[in-house]
Protein backbone atom coordinates (compact mmCIF):
# COMPACT_ATOMS: atom_id res chain seq x y z
CA UNK A 1 0.00 0.00 0.00
CA UNK A 2 2.23 3.06 -1.62
CA UNK A 3 0.28 5.94 -0.89
CA UNK A 4 2.21 9.10 -2.17
CA UNK A 5 -0.26 12.16 -0.37
CA UNK A 6 0.35 16.01 0.21
CA UNK A 7 -2.02 17.72 2.16
CA UNK A 8 -1.47 21.43 2.76
CA UNK A 9 -3.72 23.75 5.14
CA UNK A 10 -4.02 26.81 2.90
CA UNK A 11 -3.41 27.69 -0.71
CA UNK A 12 -2.59 31.42 -0.01
CA UNK A 13 -0.65 33.20 3.15
CA UNK A 14 -1.52 36.72 3.70
CA UNK A 15 -0.18 38.99 1.05
CA UNK A 16 1.07 36.29 -0.93
CA UNK A 17 -0.27 35.22 -4.44
CA UNK A 18 -2.25 32.02 -4.60
CA UNK A 19 -0.31 28.93 -4.19
CA UNK A 20 2.98 30.79 -3.86
CA UNK A 21 4.26 29.35 -0.40
CA UNK A 22 3.91 25.75 -1.75
CA UNK A 23 3.87 25.51 -5.40
CA UNK A 24 7.70 24.29 -5.33
CA UNK A 25 6.39 21.73 -2.63
CA UNK A 26 3.66 20.81 -5.28
CA UNK A 27 6.52 20.43 -8.29
CA UNK A 28 8.73 18.78 -6.38
CA UNK A 29 5.33 15.68 -4.93
CA UNK A 30 4.51 15.36 -8.68
CA UNK A 31 7.69 15.64 -10.75
CA UNK A 32 9.48 13.06 -8.39
CA UNK A 33 7.15 10.71 -8.86
CA UNK A 34 7.07 10.85 -13.18
CA UNK A 35 3.70 13.38 -13.06
CA UNK A 36 3.48 15.79 -15.62
CA UNK A 37 -0.58 15.52 -16.08
CA UNK A 38 -2.73 16.54 -13.04
CA UNK A 39 -6.44 15.71 -13.42
CA UNK A 40 -7.69 18.36 -11.22
CA UNK A 41 -11.22 18.55 -8.72
CA UNK A 42 -12.63 21.98 -8.45
CA UNK A 43 -16.20 21.25 -7.16
CA UNK A 44 -15.20 23.32 -3.75
CA UNK A 45 -15.37 26.13 -5.79
CA UNK A 46 -19.07 27.21 -5.89
CA UNK A 47 -18.33 31.15 -6.08
CA UNK A 48 -16.04 32.22 -7.95
CA UNK A 49 -18.35 33.61 -10.83
CA UNK A 50 -21.75 34.91 -10.78
CA UNK A 51 -22.70 32.74 -13.48
CA UNK A 52 -23.22 29.53 -12.12
CA UNK A 53 -21.47 26.46 -10.60
CA UNK A 54 -19.41 25.39 -14.20
CA UNK A 55 -18.17 28.94 -14.76
CA UNK A 56 -17.06 28.48 -11.43
CA UNK A 57 -15.10 25.73 -11.98
CA UNK A 58 -13.76 27.21 -15.74
CA UNK A 59 -12.04 30.02 -13.80
CA UNK A 60 -10.75 27.56 -10.80
CA UNK A 61 -9.32 25.30 -13.36
CA UNK A 62 -7.94 28.42 -15.15
CA UNK A 63 -6.44 29.53 -12.13
CA UNK A 64 -4.58 26.56 -11.05
CA UNK A 65 -3.78 25.40 -14.64
CA UNK A 66 -1.83 29.06 -14.69
CA UNK A 67 0.05 28.15 -11.54
CA UNK A 68 0.55 24.67 -12.47
CA UNK A 69 2.37 25.44 -15.79
CA UNK A 70 4.99 27.76 -14.32
CA UNK A 71 5.61 24.20 -12.41
CA UNK A 72 5.78 22.32 -15.73
CA UNK A 73 2.71 20.63 -14.96
CA UNK A 74 -0.56 20.52 -17.74
CA UNK A 75 -3.56 19.96 -15.40
CA UNK A 76 -7.12 19.62 -16.84
CA UNK A 77 -10.16 19.77 -14.72
CA UNK A 78 -12.95 16.98 -14.01
CA UNK A 79 -15.93 18.76 -14.79
CA UNK A 80 -15.23 18.81 -18.45
CA UNK A 81 -15.72 15.43 -18.63
CA UNK A 82 -18.27 13.11 -19.64
CA UNK A 83 -17.82 10.26 -17.58
CA UNK A 84 -15.72 11.35 -14.39
CA UNK A 85 -15.22 7.95 -13.25
CA UNK A 86 -13.43 6.71 -16.59
CA UNK A 87 -10.98 10.00 -16.15
CA UNK A 88 -9.96 9.06 -12.64
CA UNK A 89 -9.12 5.78 -13.98
CA UNK A 90 -6.66 7.31 -16.32
CA UNK A 91 -5.59 9.89 -14.25
CA UNK A 92 -1.73 10.34 -13.69
CA UNK A 93 -2.16 12.67 -10.52
CA UNK A 94 -4.96 14.09 -8.74
CA UNK A 95 -5.39 17.69 -7.26
CA UNK A 96 -8.21 18.78 -5.39
CA UNK A 97 -8.74 22.50 -4.39
CA UNK A 98 -9.96 23.93 -1.33
CA UNK A 99 -13.14 25.78 -1.05
CA UNK A 100 -16.38 24.51 0.46
CA UNK A 101 -15.76 20.87 1.65
CA UNK A 102 -19.68 20.19 1.66
CA UNK A 103 -19.98 21.16 -1.80
CA UNK A 104 -17.18 19.00 -2.89
CA UNK A 105 -18.28 15.98 -0.40
CA UNK A 106 -22.22 16.36 -2.47
CA UNK A 107 -20.27 16.17 -5.85
CA UNK A 108 -17.48 13.46 -5.07
CA UNK A 109 -20.39 10.95 -3.58
CA UNK A 110 -22.88 12.23 -6.56
CA UNK A 111 -20.37 11.48 -9.24
CA UNK A 112 -19.27 8.00 -8.09
CA UNK A 113 -15.28 9.83 -8.15
CA UNK A 114 -14.97 9.14 -4.14
CA UNK A 115 -14.45 5.37 -4.59
CA UNK A 116 -12.70 5.68 -7.81
CA UNK A 117 -10.21 7.95 -6.14
CA UNK A 118 -9.40 5.92 -3.00
CA UNK A 119 -8.83 2.98 -5.54
CA UNK A 120 -6.66 4.79 -7.44
CA UNK A 121 -4.70 6.42 -4.97
CA UNK A 122 -4.28 3.61 -2.41
CA UNK A 123 -3.06 1.47 -5.50
CA UNK A 124 -0.34 4.51 -6.10
CA UNK A 125 -1.34 7.00 -7.71
CA UNK A 126 0.31 11.30 -6.27
CA UNK A 127 -2.77 13.12 -4.49
CA UNK A 128 -2.50 16.52 -3.62
CA UNK A 129 -5.17 18.43 -1.85
CA UNK A 130 -5.35 21.60 0.03
CA UNK A 131 -8.14 22.73 2.04
CA UNK A 132 -11.10 21.20 1.52
CA UNK A 133 -8.76 18.70 -0.42
CA UNK A 134 -6.97 18.07 2.60
CA UNK A 135 -10.24 17.19 4.57
CA UNK A 136 -11.44 14.76 2.02
CA UNK A 137 -8.19 13.07 2.29
CA UNK A 138 -9.41 12.16 5.68
CA UNK A 139 -11.93 9.14 7.25
CA UNK A 140 -14.91 11.68 7.30
CA UNK A 141 -15.21 15.07 6.83
CA UNK A 142 -16.45 16.37 10.57
CA UNK A 143 -13.16 18.45 11.04
CA UNK A 144 -14.07 20.90 8.18
CA UNK A 145 -14.59 24.79 9.31
CA UNK A 146 -17.40 25.06 6.12
CA UNK A 147 -21.08 26.17 6.29
CA UNK A 148 -23.16 23.30 5.17
CA UNK A 149 -24.10 24.75 1.86
CA UNK A 150 -25.33 21.49 0.33
CA UNK A 151 -25.79 18.23 1.69
CA UNK A 152 -23.73 15.00 0.90
CA UNK A 153 -25.08 11.65 0.48
CA UNK A 154 -22.37 10.77 3.96
CA UNK A 155 -20.13 12.61 5.36
CA UNK A 156 -17.68 9.55 4.27
CA UNK A 157 -14.70 10.82 2.24
CA UNK A 158 -12.17 9.18 1.01
CA UNK A 159 -10.20 7.42 4.53
CA UNK A 160 -6.78 7.56 2.37
CA UNK A 161 -5.25 8.76 6.30
CA UNK A 162 -6.35 6.96 9.56
CA UNK A 163 -6.83 10.41 11.48
CA UNK A 164 -9.18 13.72 11.10
CA UNK A 165 -7.53 17.00 9.67
CA UNK A 166 -8.56 20.70 10.92
CA UNK A 167 -7.13 22.74 8.03
CA UNK A 168 -6.41 26.41 8.66
CA UNK A 169 -6.24 26.12 12.79
CA UNK A 170 -6.23 28.65 14.91
CA UNK A 171 -4.89 28.89 18.27
CA UNK A 172 -7.38 32.34 19.49
CA UNK A 173 -10.63 33.99 18.72
CA UNK A 174 -10.28 37.37 16.64
CA UNK A 175 -10.97 40.20 19.38
CA UNK A 176 -14.43 41.02 20.32
CA UNK A 177 -15.60 37.32 19.42
CA UNK A 178 -17.00 35.60 22.13
CA UNK A 179 -18.11 32.04 20.38
CA UNK A 180 -15.99 28.82 20.88
CA UNK A 181 -12.31 28.82 19.85
CA UNK A 182 -11.30 26.19 17.34
CA UNK A 183 -9.86 24.19 20.38
CA UNK A 184 -13.51 24.11 21.76
CA UNK A 185 -14.58 22.80 18.63
CA UNK A 186 -12.34 20.21 18.20
CA UNK A 187 -13.14 19.27 21.76
CA UNK A 188 -16.69 18.70 20.69
CA UNK A 189 -15.79 16.53 17.80
CA UNK A 190 -13.79 14.40 20.12
CA UNK A 191 -16.39 13.96 22.78
CA UNK A 192 -18.30 11.69 20.11
CA UNK A 193 -16.31 10.53 18.23
CA UNK A 194 -13.26 9.03 21.05
CA UNK A 195 -11.21 6.96 18.99
CA UNK A 196 -9.51 9.09 16.41
CA UNK A 197 -6.74 11.63 16.40
CA UNK A 198 -6.89 15.23 14.91
CA UNK A 199 -4.20 17.04 13.22
CA UNK A 200 -4.36 21.33 13.63
CA UNK A 201 -3.12 22.31 10.71
CA UNK A 202 -2.02 25.14 10.99
CA UNK A 203 -1.84 27.38 7.87
CA UNK A 204 1.58 27.78 6.06
CA UNK A 205 1.96 23.87 7.36
CA UNK A 206 0.97 20.98 4.96
CA UNK A 207 1.27 16.87 5.58
CA UNK A 208 3.07 14.35 2.75
CA UNK A 209 3.05 10.78 2.88
CA UNK A 210 5.09 8.39 1.71
CA UNK A 211 3.65 4.82 2.24
CA UNK A 212 3.62 4.58 6.20
CA UNK A 213 6.16 7.32 6.27
CA UNK A 214 4.79 10.89 7.28
CA UNK A 215 5.99 14.52 7.82
CA UNK A 216 5.14 17.71 8.80
CA UNK A 217 6.53 20.69 6.77
CA UNK A 218 6.41 24.32 7.01
CA UNK A 219 7.58 26.68 9.93
CA UNK A 220 4.70 26.07 12.48
CA UNK A 221 3.85 22.94 14.56
CA UNK A 222 1.11 20.93 14.37
CA UNK A 223 -1.44 20.50 17.22
CA UNK A 224 -2.60 16.89 18.18
CA UNK A 225 -6.00 16.28 20.32
CA UNK A 226 -6.95 12.92 21.15
CA UNK A 227 -10.17 12.46 23.48
CA UNK A 228 -8.91 12.69 27.28
CA UNK A 229 -5.64 13.75 26.42
CA UNK A 230 -3.90 17.47 26.25
CA UNK A 231 -2.63 18.64 22.98
CA UNK A 232 0.94 17.89 21.83
CA UNK A 233 2.75 20.56 19.71
CA UNK A 234 4.55 18.78 17.30
CA UNK A 235 7.17 20.34 15.46
CA UNK A 236 8.11 20.12 11.73
CA UNK A 237 10.19 16.80 11.60
CA UNK A 238 9.12 15.69 14.79
CA UNK A 239 7.57 12.02 15.22
CA UNK A 240 4.19 11.77 13.49
CA UNK A 241 4.07 8.23 14.24
CA UNK A 242 0.65 8.78 16.56
CA UNK A 243 -1.36 9.69 13.71
CA UNK A 244 -0.88 6.50 11.69
CA UNK A 245 -2.05 3.88 14.38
Amino acid sequence: MKRKLLLISNSTNAGEEYLAWCKDSIRGFFHRHGVRNVLFIPYAGVNLSPDGLEKSYDLYEERVAAVFKTLCLNLHSIHREKDPVEAITHAEGIAVGGGNTFHLVKMMHDTGIMRAIRNRVMAGIPYAGWSAGANVACPTMKTTNDMPIAEPHSFKCLNLVPFQINPHYLDANPEGHAGETRQQRILEFLAVNREIYVAGLREGTMLELEGKVLKLSGKRPLRLFRFGQEPLEIQPGGDLSLLMH
